[in-house]
């Protein structure tokens, strides 16, 4: 049996109800809280399903199945196999019933290996679920056409994904949850937020800069240039002090002697390229000298040869020695090391996303161990980014207070050892100091707004010209609502809204826009009944918000969004809560249609009808969980459908039955299935590669008793042809 973290345990039920609802659910959580186990929970409460698990590498399915047999304490022995595709897959021959449970129907294809599968390749797949690991990596062109490609071929399965976050940072802010999921998200927790409720442990967290003479340079220029003397004095007071500062702050030989607290543990060191990790290779013999003059150093990236072994080795070591493992980008997520000391960020800019994935190859729940950061900014701009965390962790901390749930916060702050908490205040007042005018700010926004139609700018853009416009206008809101000090006079709040400046947080703006969207609704069609894939003229998929405002109620997620002032505003409207009875009367309504005009209920999967009612998803969802006893219906319910002519099978049963009628009345009319390959029903059915399928697979001894008796039946010689 496979038990869960309590976090991830409540995670898991979310997402079971989402899928059962919606058909896809997404689950945010941190690096190193095991959200991977929730996909293997899912794999294990649904045994003989067939799941197709997909991922950005095999080093990341491979490390998660270690982590499975940990987990069960079992061993798994990992063999090469092959999908029904020819695809090479990693599956489980475990020696632990459970693990064998979880992973015997588990077939997995990296995201790259995906898309280069033909029609007929991804047609034999047929998957029960999906599993999207790391799904934010789907955002990328060519991994994405083929999620895509799968997804309109299986449009009716139930897709689960993975992810430490959801937004593309370097690719225009892309929300990945929006385009996969339609917002459908399960469970979503910052790092931030593990930390303050203690899923993750706080770690140490060790700062320096290793290189800031260019950054240096180029604020004594910004100094000198100021129009201002007042200004051109106070930076040049505050890059003395800053200069002097950093100058005091520990060499980085002394940082690492200072606080390495295991120096003879193991540390994976994070570089940008191939380039800068030879060259940190050199400069680190020196760094640890002092510590171990026999460190153990090894180097892995993905296009080494030697990577496997060199990943191996590293693992292995248990020699009683400093050991440093070297890496790029293959162990930024997903792949966690046993036995890891900590991390070392040899750091240029990187975005917030690889930034966050470094620093949790150092975090694991219920490790129990204080994990060691050293994050070794190559410039001094890159402080900045530091208090991202520590304000993640505030804002956590704020919502849980607010909820009366102060239990729950078991750590507020985020500690940043060594001499650098002078230098960031200082670099920030430097920052202050020559950062443009609040008119000139104030330009660069109403040019946004001119050039985008609104001031949804987000936190991090920054113009054309340098300035950091995102942050500027979330301190406005900022200042205006008491939260930090400041000066925003009536006159510039006026200027302000007049852009389209949103004052309110995203997440009441979201609330505000869909709301008003439903009154008018209402107003327009007297109830607020509407279509899951109902989207307003300006764009609002208003369907789909309000089935994920059901899940959250029902699931008890996202609270402090669904709040009960806000349940009140619904019910006022007239909102229905549970909609399983409600649903059914209208999708059969729907169906009962759909019978009139075709005589049957033979619906295509994506018929949708004149209503936006989703008749044939609503019937094929049927049919699958009535298989697996879960469809809720009674049997009064059931036997209304089965009266319009519901076929309770499979979509590929019901597709086998359909062309075995077209076969019976081939023989009707010619007294034999000797049917040419090319012939072609008068309805548009392909009989004659139908036919020559059914032969094949009874050559392969893939043809059920049942299905070759049947032809049998009609043709004895049909196998042969005539």
């Amino acid at each position: 049996m496979l038990t869960l973290f309590p976090h991830n345990q409540t995670a898991y039920e979310a997402a079971e109800a989402m899928l059962k609802q919606t058909g896809k659910a997404a689950v945010i959580h941190p690096t190193g809280t095991g959200k991977s186990m929730i996909a293997f929970k899912l794999c294990a409460e649904h045994p003989g399903e067939r799941i197709l698990w997909l991922g950005p590498s095999t080093y990341i399915y491979k490390t998660q199945v270690e982590n499975l047999s940990v987990v069960l304490n079992g061993k798994i022995d990992r063999n090469e196999a092959k999908s029904p595709s020819g695809q090479s897959v990693i599956l489980s021959e475990a020696k632990d019933p459970s693990a064998d449970l979880l992973l015997n129907d588990v077939t997995f294809l990296t995201y790259a290996k995906l898309m280069l599968l033909t029609e007929p390749e991804l047609a034999d797949l047929k998957p029960n679920y999906i599993i999207l690991d790391e799904f934010h990596r789907a955002g990328a062109a060519g991994w994405g056409e083929g999620v895509h490609r799968l997804i309109a071929m299986y449009p009716t399965t139930p897709i689960l994904g993975l992810s430490a976050t959801n937004i593309r940072y370097l690719d225009g802010q892309r929300d990945m949850a929006e385009e996969l999921f339609d917002g459908c998200i399960a469970s979503e927790i910052t790092l931030g937020e593990a930390i303050v409720r203690g899923i993750l442990k706080a770690p140490k967290y060790i700062c320096s800069v290793y290189s800031y003479g260019k950054a240096l340079e180029k604020y004594e220029q910004q100094a000198r240039h100021a129009k201002s003397k007042a200004v051109r004095d106070k930076a040049g007071d505050l890059l003395e002090q800053l200069r002097r500062a950093l100058e005091q702050a520990d060499g980085m030989e002394e940082l690492f002697k200072k606080h390495m607290t295991e120096p003879r543990g193991k540390y994976l060191v994070f570089c940008s390229d191939k380039e800068h990790m030879d060259d940190m290779i050199r400069t680190s013999r020196e760094w640890f000298s002092s510590i171990d003059a026999k460190t153990h150093i090894y180097s892995v990236y993905a296009d080494d040869p030697e990577t496997d072994r060199a990943f191996a080795d590293f693992k292995e070591d248990q020699t009683d020695h400093l050991r440093l493992l070297f890496c790029i980008d293959m162990l930024n997520e997903g792949v966690h090391v046993d036995s890891i000391d900590g991390v070392i960020l040899l750091r240029p800019t990187i975005s917030p996303i690889v930034y966050k994935q470094q620093i949790g190859r150092a975090l694991s729940a219920g490790s129990g161990k204080e994990p060691v950061i050293f994050d070794i900014v190559l410039n001094i701009e890159n402080l900045i980014s530091i208090d991202s965390i520590e304000e993640e962790m505030q804002t956590a901390a704020a919502y849980y207070r607010r909820l009366g749930r102060d239990d729950e916060i078991l750590t507020e702050h985020f500690t940043i050892s060594g001499k650098l908490r002078n230098c960031m205040e200082l670099f920030n007042r430097l920052s202050d100091t020559l950062t443009a005018s609040w008119d000139l700010m104030y330009e660069e926004a109403k040019r946004y707004a001119e050039a985008n139609g609104n001031l949804n700018v987000p936190k991090r853009y920054v113009t054309e010209t340098g300035y950091n416009l995102g942050h500027w206008l979330d301190t406005q809101r900022k200042v205006r609502a008491g939260s930090v000090p400041g000066n925003l006079s009536e006159e510039r709040i006026k200027r302000l809204t007049a852009l389209g400046m949103r004052w309110q947080s995203a997440g009441d703006a979201n609330w505000e826009t869909y709301y008003e969207a439903l009154i008018q609704y209402k107003e327009q069609f007297r109830d607020i009944s509407v279509p899951a894939k109902y989207v307003t003229d300006k764009g609002l998929p208003l369907g789909h918000w309000l089935t994920n405002i059901r899940s959250c109620r029902k699931s008890n997620i996202r609270s402090g969004y669904l709040t009960e002032e806000r349940i009140k505003a619904l019910d006022e409207l007239g909102m229905v809560w549970d909609v399983p009875d409600y649903l059914f009367e209208r999708n059969f309504a729907a169906a009962l249609e759909y019978h009139k005009e075709h005589g049957n209920l033979n619906v295509p999967v994506a018929y949708v009808s004149a209503d936006g009612i989703r008749l044939g998803n609503w019937l094929t969802n049927l049919r699958s969980a009535e298989r697996r006893g879960e469809s809720g219906l009674d049997e009064r319910q059931k036997n209304r459908l089965t009266a319009l002519g519901m076929q309770w099978g499979s979509k590929y049963e019901n597709a086998w039955d359909t062309a075995f009628g077209e076969a019976v009345r081939y023989y009707g009319r010619y007294g034999n299935l000797d049917i040419p390959t090319a012939y072609v029903t008068e309805t548009g059915f392909r009989l004659g590669r139908w036919i020559r399928r059914q032969r094949d697979d009874e050559k392969k001894g893939k043809l059920s008793e049942t299905r070759k008796n049947r032809l049998n039946q009609i043709d004895k010689s049909w196998a042969i042809g005539a």
